[in-house]
């Protein structure tokens, strides 16, 4: 469904007169608020960041934009201006980029909020598409951005070595006899990268009786990681205290 340059208007007075003001128009910009809203809600519910009002606000947006620069410039075009809304859609993109680098963190080593950013992407360009008139294709990609989410997210978990897990574990371990270094060999031949290690205590009664926690991350369960751990020499107690995966 092509842009109608010509669409009825709201009204036949004052500002509505203006021929990028039709129920084409109108109807292509709820169709980008309803798919970047699902969207939006997915990432709502999963609790990422950027969830139902950030994806539907850039996706309406995305809209409103690509029509303004179809229709908005109508009345100064001449046989010397000419009007191109391509070099708009171009700086929604560049735009929008900027948006989705700011949701992308780095922890424990770890790189977070890949997915998010994307969606950001994602939804900018259902919104262009809506608002170009191509519901079809915004209706399209709206429905495989579940099937990735979903789909793919269940494919991947049955993967070796495809979730990656940011966690932490606590140990206590008796000072001076290497166990530290046991700790963070038994770690890396788990498939664990150490990324940081906090001191947490010394205990007044036992100074030798040392509590670290370190900051891992990896491919594998923490539960695995502790049964690989009680092996090493020195070690009084290991205990998980958070794992997340990363997107």
């Amino acid at each position: 469904m092509p842009l109608l340059l010509h669409a009825a208007p709201l009204s036949g007075v004052g500002w509505f007169q203006h021929q990028g003001q039709g129920w084409d128009q109108v109807g292509a910009l709820l169709l980008a608020f309803v798919l970047s809203s699902l969207i939006g809600l997915e990432r709502q519910l999963r609790g990422k960041s950027a969830g139902l009002r950030t994806q539907s606000i850039v996706g309406t947006t995305s809209a409103l934009l690509l029509l303004v620069g179809t229709y908005g410039f109508q009345d100064v075009l001449s046989d010397g201006v000419r009007l191109d809304p391509s070099r708009v859609a171009a700086q929604i993109v560049s735009g929008v980029g900027f948006l989705g680098a700011g949701l992308i963190l780095t922890r424990h080593g770890a790189v977070r909020g890949l997915t998010t950013a994307a969606s950001i992407w994602e939804t900018a360009a259902i919104g262009m598409a809506s608002g170009a008139g191509l519901p079809v294709l915004a209706l399209v990609v709206s429905a495989l951005h579940f099937v990735a989410i979903f789909g793919f997210s269940a494919l991947a978990r049955r993967l070796p070595g495809s979730r990656t897990v940011v966690a932490q574990v606590r140990v206590e371990y008796v000072d001076g006899r290497g166990a530290l270094r046991g700790l963070i060999s038994a770690c890396t031949r788990a498939g664990w990268t150490v990324t940081t290690l906090q001191h947490e205590s010394v205990s007044e009664d036992d100074p030798a009786r040392v509590r670290v926690v370190l900051g891992l991350a990896g491919t594998r369960s923490t539960h695995q990681l502790v049964e690989v751990l009680a092996e090493v020499d020195g070690l009084l107690r290991a205990e998980p205290l958070e794992e997340e995966e990363t997107e």
